[in-house]
């Protein structure tokens, strides 16, 4: 058998060794995190937020394990700039910092990875459509690209290269396709049903481990919200809830499917926001699971927690001159 083919074969038969039970459906929330609001031409938004993910649920397939011996949480900071170019067009990035930890307890023994550093980042062109389908409704839509800034070669303490899913960056391109539809009511202005609708095609590291190749499933996201404002104490609260749709094909290494990765995951998200200032306001989320159904046996989220402000900056008012 040829030299390349047998180092391959191997590669991928460690990989699935490696990964059993420990693959999971962490990482940076990069899609999960893009689509701020298409505001009035020459508005600029800076949002800044920090993230937490807990997995210490194991599955095999929708079944959950009573095993608690692997923890991943993933630590991310991440800031959103968005700008718009004209009352419906708008450029939006996303930048983030990383740290991700796996910790594997057996036998009275701790084994700890960890990676930290710049992770990769997102750049998305959006546009909207108002009223497009009736009254008091947005059809945006956006086009855009993961932007692989972050490191996919980092190592161990024991000098061995992690695995692609413990890496900051990706080492790869991929396209988003983004949508959103949001509806208010005459009855009550400050209702609003939306949905937002994300797919990830992914591309490929070309150099992982030096000579293979790294492929992360395509993913795809919808959401269901619905939202509502409130003025309590002259200060505008916004509750609403959510509903999270994901399913992630197969991750593949050296072109071969890889066992226990991709899944199916349903969860519910309540979020809470408040206007600190007209222009500045702060917001908190919570992620929990409703069902899980994985590839095999991964760890998969047991709570997310997401918090952050966002400051909108409005382009100064033209001056009229009467003479």
């Amino acid at each position: 058998m040829d030299l390349k083919i047998t180092s391959l074969l191997v590669l991928v038969f460690l990989s699935n060794f490696i990964n059993a039970q420990t693959c999971c459906s962490g990482g940076i929330p990069l899609s999960n995190n893009i689509g701020l609001a298409i505001l009035s031409k020459g508005t600029t938004q800076i949002g800044v937020s920090y993230d937490y993910n807990n997995l210490n649920t194991l599955n095999n397939g929708d079944e959950k394990l009573d095993d608690d011996s692997r923890l991943r949480i993933t630590h991310s900071v991440l800031a959103n700039i968005s700008y718009s170019i004209s009352d419906r067009f708008s450029v939006e990035g996303l930048f983030t910092w990383v740290n991700q930890r796996r910790k594997i307890t057996q036998f009275g023994n701790e084994n700890l990875d960890q990676t930290s550093g710049v992770g990769d980042g997102l750049l998305l062109l959006k546009y909207s459509f108002p009223n497009l389908i009736g009254e008091n409704t947005f059809v945006n839509v956006g086009f855009g690209s993961k932007i692989p800034l972050g490191s996919s070669t980092q190592k161990s303490n024991q000098g061995i290269t992690l695995n692609a899913d413990l890496q900051p960056g990706s080492n790869a391109w991929d396209i988003i396709y983004w949508s959103s539809i949001s509806k208010s009511f005459n009855f009550r202005p400050s209702f609003n049903i939306s949905s937002r609708f994300i797919y990830r095609s992914t591309g490929t590291n070309n150099s992982y481990f030096g000579d293979s190749t790294y492929k992360f499933g395509n993913e795809i996201q919808a959401f269901l919200g619905f939202s509502d404002q409130f003025l309590v104490f002259k200060t505008t609260v916004s509750p609403s809830i959510s509903f999270k749709y994901r399913n992630a094909i197969q991750d593949k290494i050296g072109g071969f499917d890889l066992d226990n990765t991709g899944g199916d995951w349903v969860s519910i998200i309540p979020n809470f926001s408040i206007n600190i200032k007209p222009n500045i306001v702060f917001s908190a989320k919570a992620e929990l699971p409703i069902y899980s159904n994985v590839d095999g046996t991964q760890l998969t989220p047991t709570y997310r927690i997401t918090s952050g402000i966002l400051f909108t900056i409005a382009p100064k008012k033209e001056l009229l001159i009467l003479n």
